[in-house]
């Protein structure tokens, strides 16, 4: 779930940071930068590890701060594919079911992905697991709030850093504008449809 990445940043210390010692003005601002943000094909950066080496420090004409490449370790959010974890029902609609995992939201079971056969109950909002039994079906709702266990089994990066706009999208809306914006910069896909997954309360005795 947890993954420790080498990364390797130039770090800007103001003057009035100086009394203090450099390793612990370095890791603050590292994690003002970084901390509870994504990091394009790296994951949810979650709080500085270690500090691995700093090099010189540079002071430039006109500015008093320093500036010192440090190569550090960084904790990060990174299931690895295949991975099972356990997080809680968020919301359902039409295109899945939406699941939390408390620090990360962004996690979506598509319906092709749930237990089979599956309905979406319009008047419930919720996902339904039309269990089969040999005294007939049973409807197993998926409510908000329940803890569900999940595969992993895709996870989907976008780029969101600021881009100049070209002379074709100039002209664009801003309802286009607004959908880019809301757009989630790393989604991952779950999976419950084999036996021992879906709502921990479908697999434990009552």
């Amino acid at each position: 779930m947890f993954v420790l990445v080498e990364m390797t940043d130039t770090v800007r210390i103001p003057p009035w940071q100086f009394e203090r010692k450099l390793n612990e003005s370095i890791a603050e601002e590292l994690n003002k930068k970084l901390a509870n943000k994504v990091v394009y094909n790296v994951g949810l950066c979650i709080c500085l590890y270690d500090i691995t080496k700093l090099e010189d420090s540079y002071i430039f004409p006109g500015d008093g701060a320093s500036h010192t490449k440090v190569h550090f370790r960084y904790v990060a959010f990174h299931p690895f594919l295949d991975e099972i974890l356990i997080g809680q029902i968020k919301s359902c609609s039409q295109d899945g079911v939406h699941v939390s995992i408390g620090f990360f939201d962004d996690i979506v079971i598509p319906p092709e992905s749930l237990q089979q056969p599956a309905k979406f109950d319009e008047a419930e909002q919720v996902w339904v697991w039309e269990y089969e039994t040999e005294e007939g079906a049973h409807d197993l709702y998926m409510d908000i709030g329940e803890e569900i266990r999940f595969r992993v089994v895709d996870e989907t990066f976008v780029d969101t850093s600021p881009t100049g706009p070209s002379s074709a999208e100039a002209s664009t809306s801003n309802a286009t504008e607004e959908v880019q914006k809301k757009e989630a910069p790393y989604t991952l896909v779950g999976s419950i449809s084999e036996p021992g997954l879906g709502l921990l309360s479908w697999w434990t005795n009552s």
